[in-house]
């Protein structure tokens, strides 16, 4: 599959040369093959992109509710008609393995933009309240972030509710994985978005996203990555008083109550903390278990880790595909290496690649027990496929310890229903699922702490892409 576009922007409904910034390899990690030159650029390319965002921004926001949900249907027809696209897209940018790609990371653009679109329809545009009304109109134009490990779950979830919401936006991806967000402005100019609303600028965070994060005539930013970018991004914003939206990073607990049934908690945990190559801001990292338990709890997850097949992502037998890039890699392997260091006992795993993997980013499936929670792999997000596993006293012990952290983007709680709710709600975290449900992408997700502000998914999305008018006076 080519990538005619990679060399341009989208800005102003038209497919433009950048005009400055030069270009970066675009790399496949399972391979370390370059597959093509992305433009990356200049402040003088966020600039145009921009001034098209505002110069549409008056007529699209006044279009009616009905008009921008009925766009929103049409972009999701065209990404449907492209879905295998976007997955050998994220399979190529990311090595993930063709399954993943196809019914996790192209699931994830399909189903917040339905969720989006269900959200829109049911949203409470305007409401009365005495002799008040009350409007809920788009914040302006909105710069929107996005990082390399979930792009279109990211790009669905930030471009969708801006669109319901009335607002004009310019989109700058990821430059390390950015073949899928070229295939979503491909989707939204053959959709009919009218020419300013949506445009999309490749480019490094230093250059593009400090101008998106301080440019005056942005309204709004909605930023998804590092907690130390992220910090960046809002002291850009500052001087103008922007909303700022951040999703960061996390290191979330996973309680195992002594009610859960072991094996099941254990094994879901090891699964969830490993999927996606470990690289999710929202994974499990931190397991802890009754201290009685530990070696029970440590033969699970290595029988589990062990399960894993890491290799080439076209291989249909394989369920772990590399890390995004040297630089990642590189990290996770010190991060290992701090925890062999620092005395955790090495369950499974270890250093280097896999056995037989010559070439590609690719890691073991590392598990560690005994970890103590002052340990560097029980402090830092890894951003990989390692689990540390701890040991509890009490369940009082094992809460204070989850929340000691200056993260809370998620958490998790294994055991008895009733149990895992009080428990749940003692954890500092803005997303707290219990016995490993189903992804409700209704349900709002962002963070306490460092891990950010703002929710989104759905109509928790919309909310934060809405600025609130009231009409003092209007009539009963």
């Amino acid at each position: 599959m080519t990538y005619a576009n990679l060399s341009k922007f989208y800005i102003n409904g038209e497919w433009v040369a950048p005009l400055g910034g030069g270009t970066m390899g675009v790399e496949n990690p399972a391979t370390e093959e370059i597959v093509g030159q992305v433009a990356l650029g200049s402040v003088a390319d966020a600039d145009r992109a921009i001034a098209a965002a505002r110069a549409a921004f008056d007529a699209f926001t006044v279009w009616s509710a009905d008009d921008r949900i009925a766009l929103l249907e049409r972009i999701l027809a065209e990404y449907n008609a492209r879905y295998d696209d976007f997955a050998q897209a994220m399979s190529t940018e990311m090595g993930a393995p063709m399954a993943w790609a196809k019914d996790a990371q192209a699931w994830a653009g399909q189903v917040h933009l339905e969720s989006t679109i269900k959200a829109a329809k049911e949203f409470h545009w305007e409401e009365k309240r005495g002799d008040t009304l009350l409007i809920r109109e788009g914040i302006g134009v909105c710069a929107l972030i996005t990082p390399w490990n979930w792009p279109m779950n990211q790009i669905a979830c930030k471009v969708g509710p801006a669109i319901a919401a009335g607002c004009t936006m310019v989109l700058k991806p990821s430059e390390i994985a950015p073949l899928s967000g070229i295939l979503f402005a491909e989707v939204c100019h053959a959709a009919g978005v009218p020419a300013g609303v949506f445009n999309m600028v490749n480019g490094t965070g230093p250059e593009v996203g400090a101008r998106l994060s301080s440019h005056p005539e942005v309204d709004m930013v909605s930023f998804t990555g590092s907690t130390r970018a992220g910090v960046q991004v809002a002291q850009a914003a500052a001087p103008t008083v922007k909303r700022v939206a951040q999703e960061l990073g996390g290191k979330s607990a996973n309680i195992v109550l002594p009610s859960a049934d072991l094996a099941a908690a254990v094994s879901g945990g090891v699964e969830g903390c490993f999927g996606n190559t470990g690289q999710s801001c929202d994974a499990p990292t931190r397991m802890f278990v009754p201290i009685a338990r530990m070696d029970e709890a440590l033969a699970v997850a290595k029988e589990a880790a062990e399960k894993v097949v890491v290799g080439d992502p076209n291989d249909p037998a394989v369920t772990m595909g590399p890390l995004i890039s040297k630089l990642q890699f590189d990290k996770v392997q010190g991060l290992i290496q701090k925890g062999i260091d620092e005395g955790a006992t090495l369950v499974t795993g270890g250093m280097g690649r896999p056995v037989g993997v010559n070439r590609g980013w690719f890691v073991r499936p590392t598990i560690f027990g005994h970890v103590t929670n002052d340990m560097t792999i029980a402090r830092e997000e890894i951003f990989g496929p390692v689990l540390a596993v701890i040991g509890y006293d009490s369940v009082d012990q094992a809460v204070e310890m989850a929340n000691d952290t200056v993260y809370g983007l998620a958490a998790y709680v294994q055991g008895e229903r009733s149990e895992a709710v009080a428990v749940g709600r003692r954890l500092r975290a803005g997303q707290v699922s219990l016995n490993y449900p189903a992804w409700d992408t209704f349900a709002p997700f962002g963070g306490y702490k460092q891990s950010g502000n703002g929710r989104e998914y759905a109509d928790w999305g919309i909310h934060d892409f809405c600025e609130v008018k009231a009409l003092v006076g209007a009539g009963a």
